[in-house]
């Protein structure tokens, strides 16, 4: 007896999959007409099923001062069943972050902002007494399993007159603890790009990677820079984290076309971009990439199996037997759009991605669009 047995679910490819689930697991793919289940959800070929959407980067600690959001409004209520909170709290707030995301139904853990303040103010690392090496530690400690990575903004807004200093001490500080991933927010300079390229390492994770700010990853001339094609070449992984300045269309586009595509497609979602946008919500920030050359597969790889990998969570991002019981299912629906970027600037899609339900360890969680959808 299963405890769900989802049919004719939809592929990215195309072709028609069952799926069964038991104890919050996937327990079978392709599933005999005669087996029994305490629900069956049949889809009848016409909505996509997936792994469950990952968003590697977001900002829901709802007692930051600046950036803030809920868990399940940008999770589940979204269609996204895992988040990964970049850096909105360092030492001194994460034991209460992890206490209320208990309470959350989405899957939250935490990259932990290597300032103890985590993001208070904007210019976090602009004191270098704000990086105390032994609380980080003593913070991984006491949160392991919740704190998957560790996170430097390296923009001069932030570093003051520290340059690449803070990004030497986030290195020193990820050896010290078992190498756990780094991800590095790029924006204006100083430092430069070209320094902060050639510090990192493998399965480091620059984000806001197309960002138009003049510090980008592409020359002038529009070719990609040499420091970060070094360091594509070491492992490092490129993460959107489209946010509210750090998404230029043109620079996406232009990347793309020469083969520099995202590891990972994230939102840096907080409750004033979700709400007035230009992020809206995940599913909002992947569609804007059919406009700029990805297929659906390109995209919907980017938020399952690229985006556990970076995290580092093997049982998440994938349609495997055994695997956590984490799916999204999704429509595509074809009607004229029109998208935003952070420069303020407009492109015309065809296709956008819309999320009907989260199914978080074998639970299924309605959107709003998948309550009105009559399919469930």
């Amino acid at each position: 007896m299963y405890d769900l047995i989802i049919r004719q679910a939809k592929s990215t490819d195309g072709s028609l999959m069952d799926i069964a689930i038991r104890d919050g697991k996937i327990a079978a793919l392709g599933v005999p007409a005669h087996a029994s289940a305490r629900h069956v959800l049949d889809l009848h070929g016409k909505v996509y099923a997936s792994a469950g959407w990952i968003d590697s980067h977001v900002h829901c600690y709802p007692k930051s001062p600046i950036y803030h959001d809920e868990a399940d409004l940008i999770g589940v209520a979204s269609g996204v069943t895992t988040v990964a909170d970049a850096g909105s709290t360092g030492a001194n707030d994460v034991d209460d972050f992890y206490q209320i995301t208990r309470a959350a139904k989405t899957n939250v853990y935490a990259f932990l902002n290597i300032a103890r303040t985590g993001i208070v103010t904007q210019n976090e690392l602009a004191d270098m007494a704000q990086i105390d090496k032994a609380a980080v530690r003593t913070a991984i400690e006491k949160n392991p399993g919740f704190i998957i990575g560790i996170k430097a903004r390296m923009s001069s807004s932030v570093v003051g007159q520290n340059g690449i200093e803070p990004l030497v001490r986030a290195k020193e500080i990820q050896q010290e603890n078992d190498d756990l991933p780094l991800m590095v927010h790029i924006g204006n300079n100083p430092p430069n790009l070209d320094e902060i390229a050639d510090l990192l390492t493998s399965g480091d994770i620059i984000t806001h990677c197309y960002n138009g700010k003049p510090n980008r990853i592409l020359s002038p001339e529009g070719v990609l820079r040499d420091s970060v094609k070094r360091a594509l070449g070491r492992g490092v992984r490129l993460d959107v984290g489209h946010g509210s300045a750090s998404f230029s269309f043109e620079v996406a586009e232009l990347a793309i076309r020469q083969g520099i595509l995202p590891h990972t497609i994230s939102s840096d979602i907080y409750c004033r971009n979700r709400i007035s946008g230009p992020v809206h919500s995940l599913a909002t920030v992947m569609s804007k990439f059919f406009s700029v050359g990805m297929t659906l597969p390109q995209v919907i790889d980017c938020v399952t199996s690229h985006a556990a990998d970076a995290l580092r969570l093997p049982a998440k991002g994938r349609l495997d037997v055994g695997a956590d019981a984490d799916l999204t299912l999704f429509e595509l629906h074809h009607a004229p759009q029109v998208f935003i970027d952070s420069e303020g600037q407009s492109v015309k899609g065809e296709s956008l991605l819309v999320p009907l339900a989260a199914v978080v360890a074998g639970v299924t969680l309605l959107t709003e669009e998948g309550k009105s959808a009559h399919v469930f």
